[in-house]
């Protein structure tokens, strides 16, 4: 909270307010996709945003009812009690509260560093299916079509296309009246509240064609009950069947709202620490259970919405639920006059600037991996389920580390003049550098461990194969900080065919754990304390005084400086 400010104050105000204003239809829909009356989807939307907000992460992501979580819970439950049913409901909040504590959970176990793991290609990936969804699911309210709800963007698309010549010309008059006009007001008005204002001229619009008279869909009528204390005690005999629910749920939420808070904090250039936001959504779940919330996590449209409008703390989701009580309040008779269509345009406006198109582009040309990655993210996330696609980023992820990390770079090096004049070693092969006849200078970039050896064993060979009569080999792990027992044993065993071979082997080391893992292992104890040096200077200064004298009198390529004090040298 220490960027709070008169300037932020009136920024949180104007984005809670249009927050408040979204998120009405919104719980209402996320409470009938659960199985749960709509006023659980709005308790959610108030509780769980205000708890989440003041005890997480992220500045601006705003909790609530998400798609992913209310079909899990759904899906959960509804061979257990009715759906709507006294029994669901309390089944439903005794969950929310278990999911929470396991969350918490995560969080105080400092779980979250395992999240550094994932590609920031996910995030991006995920952000730009996530946005395509939302604009396809409003698709049918935007034309004024009524289709099943659910199912993939693509799913979506044939039942849209499938009832399109249903399509209603005043929903959709009024959809691209607030479209339009949110569009023209956040380019060249950016301080107004600009959904807001779209929000009533939509509405303006739509009354002046009739409204409902005209098929133009409404909200509806909404209970202005506000959510009390009411702990789920019943059921409590069904703990241990609900828990590997929970432990899904648990996942699934806090992979969403750690997805959602790091995808803005790397484009609003913020911190983001992920133990914290799962501590924060945790306690959310668990407090909001006892108040009639079912559970929620990060939600992107909400969270859209509310880094479109401005906001510059957490406290535009304060605002956001204390603008919601005060609406259900006041003008809970008006709620019923907000046309569908009007909301669908402005949620499409947002699902359009989600999409980070720079970074797409900026992925797809620079990085193999990172574009594996991403594709089979947004891929998952398209034509298969939003949730499932976290796991397929999450799955590719690891497997690009674990690869990269089994496949370190291993060059041979060789002294390059500069343009400043100085020399400075550079990839021999890469920049057709000439080597001396005599010595090698290998270095390795990644870890030599059992998951490497046998790649930097094959690179090995074909350096070997290639350089047969360079015997005396430099072996540079500067910079390295990972070996194992099979690392070892590797530098042992070459060690000795360098040696048998009539030449020597040098290490270049200065990482104080990988000395320590050196002589654990009983490298240095090998190779001898006089051939483990802390710079290539060094090591090039003891290997030249180990050269064939006949060689380098009759050697014309002079590589090193050393060489200077060679036979056949300037010195000479």
């Amino acid at each position: 909270m220490n960027k709070v400010s008169p300037d932020s104050l009136r920024a949180d105000l104007f984005a809670g307010f249009s927050n408040a204003a979204i998120v009405v239809p919104q719980g209402v829909a996320f409470a009938t996709i659960a199985g749960l009356p709509p006023e659980y989807g709005l308790y959610t939307a108030m509780i769980t945003a205000v708890v989440a907000a003041l005890w997480g992460s992220s500045m601006v992501m705003i909790s609530g009812p998400t798609t992913a979580i209310s079909a899990l819970l759904f899906a959960t439950l509804q061979d257990l009690a009715v759906p709507g049913s006294a029994e669901f409901i309390q089944l439903a909040l005794l969950l929310t509260v278990m999911v929470g504590v396991f969350q918490m959970l995560a969080g105080i176990a400092r779980l979250g560093g395992l999240v550094s793991f994932v590609s920031h290609s996910v995030m991006t990936a995920f952000t730009a299916a996530a946005a395509v969804l939302i604009g396809v699911s409003q698709l049918a309210g935007a034309l004024g079509l009524h289709v099943e709800g659910g199912g993939n963007v693509l799913e979506r698309l044939i039942r849209v296309g499938e009832a399109i010549s249903e399509t209603n010309m005043s929903s959709t008059i009024v959809a691209a009246v607030s479209l339009i006009s949110v569009v023209i007001l956040q380019t060249y008005a950016k301080r107004s509240p600009g959904f807001l204002i779209a929000l009533i001229l939509g509405a303006a619009v739509a009354y002046a064609m009739g409204g409902a008279e005209a098929g133009i869909a409404m909200v509806g009528e909404l209970p202005s009950a506000f959510p009390i204390f009411a702990p789920p005690t019943e059921n409590l005999n069904k703990l241990a069947d609900l828990a590997p629910a929970a432990s899904a749920i648990a996942l699934v939420g806090l992979l969403e709202a750690i997805s959602i808070g790091r995808a803005f904090a790397v484009r609003r250039h913020e911190k983001f620490d992920a133990n914290q936001e799962m501590i924060g959504q945790g306690l959310s779940n668990t407090v909001g259970g006892f108040f009639q919330c079912y559970a929620g996590s990060g939600s992107f449209t909400r969270s859209g919405v509310n880094a479109e409008g401005g906001a510059q703390t957490p406290l535009a989701g304060v605002f956001a639920s204390m603008f919601l009580a005060l609406i259900l309040l006041l003008f809970a008779p008006l709620i019923k006059f907000i046309p569908v269509p009007a909301m669908a345009g402005l949620i499409l406006f947002v699902a359009w600037r989600l999409i980070d198109r720079k970074e797409l582009h900026h992925v797809i040309t620079t990085s193999r991996p990172e574009t594996v990655i991403l594709v089979l993210t947004l891929g998952a996330g398209l034509f298969i389920e939003l949730d499932f696609a976290i796991y397929v980023g999450v799955i590719a992820s690891f497997a690009v580390f674990i690869y990269e990390s089994s496949h370190p770079s291993i060059v041979v090096s060789a002294p390059a003049v500069t343009k400043s004049g100085r020399r400075k070693f550079r990839n021999a092969d890469t920049h057709k550098i000439p080597e001396c006849p005599q010595i090698v200078s290998i270095r390795i970039d990644g870890p030599l461990y059992f998951g490497s050896v046998d790649h930097v064993e094959e690179e090995w060979d074909k350096f070997r194969a290639a350089r047969p009569n360079q015997t005396h080999v430099i072996f540079y792990l500067k910079g390295f900080g990972k070996i194992d027992l099979a690392g070892a044993d590797f530098l042992i065993r070459h060690i000795r065919e360098i040696r048998a071979a009539g030449g020597s082997f040098r290490i270049v080391a200065l990482f104080p754990p990988l000395l320590q893992s050196l002589r654990r292992f009983h490298v240095i104890e090998e190779i001898g304390e006089d051939h483990l040096h802390i710079s290539k200077g060094e090591a090039l200064d003891a290997a030249t005084k180990e050269l064939n004298n006949d060689i380098c009198a009759n050697c014309k390529k002079r590589v090193f400086t050393e060489c200077a004090d060679l036979p056949g040298g300037n010195k000479a």
